[in-house]
């Protein structure tokens, strides 16, 4: 079947696939061909003759028709999970001519949608069409594609032609971001040992503090912010700019993709990971994302990418060091409270028959661990209040 369709997309690129008007006119003209040669009456080989040559023709018409036709395609902005995926395609004329009848085809990720068409009834001289159509994104990823194609049949309708034309672009989707209240597994992290977060200062614009740098004064400046030995020396009044050092609490939010997940419980892990990140950035904290790549990420747009196409690593080799600061462990079974500096909490995405099982032991040398549930909401159990007094009983 490929097969098929790759030979009729060869045809279609030289313009020699008939469209089912183009067939029937091609049969019959070759059934009044050997008729013609049956019986030799002339006026049979005029019709067939008339027939075959109508046929040349319209394997030209159709490349003519999309001579002078661009397209070009404008980046997409990345969203969340969830939100439709906007993408926008330009088609313009440039031609002297009008162009008619022809149809785009945008190939799209297979994993992210069916290919998306458009048919243009009619495109005049230098007149651009700007193509805006919505992807819905289940799922979070990125997603890569190139192919777009013209295609026409103008204007007799009998033979298909189409115009291949590589534009790569990608798509990236976001894992969804919980809208968290509140989320003690963070507020308290640190806790249980006695240490607390590192500090790290941070530098931000304010209106008090040191002086950053000098600048024109603007309209609605306050006067007490002007500094008037360098207003006088350069002839212009001239504005202090301050800035104010702040003290930023660090979390890690650490992901174990080398380990054994279910599908349902790694999609999770991940929304809980980037949730975790955005409410830790929106308490004011140094927030960072750790992965057992070695990958260590601060900033936004970092850390949301490489959760869009983080995947499940499977090969069970340990990373080659660990995060020397209290973590949020996400995983599908619990670590010894050995292996992860003191104070971490650990969220563990694991099926009935292994919370069944006796791990006590395992449980008491892991710190505090979370259980999560995957058939129950996740953003209630972030925001459930853990106990710092005792681990969670491993039991059914």
């Amino acid at each position: 079947m490929d097969h098929l369709k790759g030979v009729g997309r060869g045809l279609e690129r030289r313009g020699l696939k008939p469209a089912y008007a183009g067939g029937l006119l091609l049969a019959l003209a070759i059934f009044l061909f050997a008729a013609a040669t049956n019986t030799l009456a002339g006026w049979l080989y005029v019709m067939s003759g008339i027939m075959l040559a109508l046929l040349a023709l319209a394997t030209r018409l159709p490349r003519r028709n999309l001579q002078g036709v661009t397209v070009e395609r404008l980046p997409i902005d990345p969203v969340s999970a969830g939100e439709p995926l906007a993408v926008e395609v330009l088609i313009t004329n440039h031609h002297r001519q009008p162009r008619d009848l022809f149809l785009v085809v945008d190939a799209m990720a297979p994993a992210l949608a069916a290919p998306q068409r458009i048919a243009l009834r009619h495109l005049n001289p230098g007149q651009t069409y700007p193509w805006r159509y919505r992807v819905p994104t289940p799922r979070r990823g990125i997603y890569a594609w190139s192919a777009l194609t013209l295609r026409s049949a103008a204007p007799l309708g009998l033979f298909w032609y189409r115009r291949d034309l590589a534009l790569p672009t990608t798509a990236v989707v976001y894992p969804q971001i919980l809208p968290l209240k509140n989320c003690p597994i963070l507020d308290t992290l640190g806790d249980q040992s006695g240490q607390q977060w590192h500090y790290h200062p941070v530098v931000k614009p304010a209106t008090e503090g040191v002086t950053r740098s000098l600048r024109p004064y603007r309209w609605g400046d306050p006067t007490r912010l002007i500094h008037w030995r360098t207003s006088a020396r350069y002839g212009e009044l001239r504005v202090r700019e301050l800035e104010k050092v702040t003290a930023s609490q660090e979390v890690v939010i650490a992901l174990n993709t080398r380990a054994n997940w279910l599908e349902e419980s790694f999609e999770q892990a991940v929304v809980a990971a980037a949730s975790l990140y955005h409410y830790a950035l929106e308490k004011g904290f140094a927030a960072a994302l750790w992965l057992p790549q070695g990958e260590c990420l601060q900033d936004r747009p970092g850390v949301l990418m490489a959760l869009a196409g983080v995947q499940i690593d499977s090969s069970g080799s340990p990373p080659p060091t660990w995060p020397e600061v209290p973590t949020v462990w996400l995983t599908p079974a619990p670590m010894a409270a050995t292996t992860l500096a003191a104070g971490s909490r650990q969220l563990v995405w694991a099926s009935p028959a292994t919370r069944a099982g006796d791990s006590t032991q395992e449980d008491g040398s892991a710190g505090i661990i979370r259980w999560v549930q995957p058939d129950q909401s996740l953003q209630a159990q972030l925001q459930t209040q853990v106990d710092k007094t005792s681990p969670v009983t491993v039991s059914g």
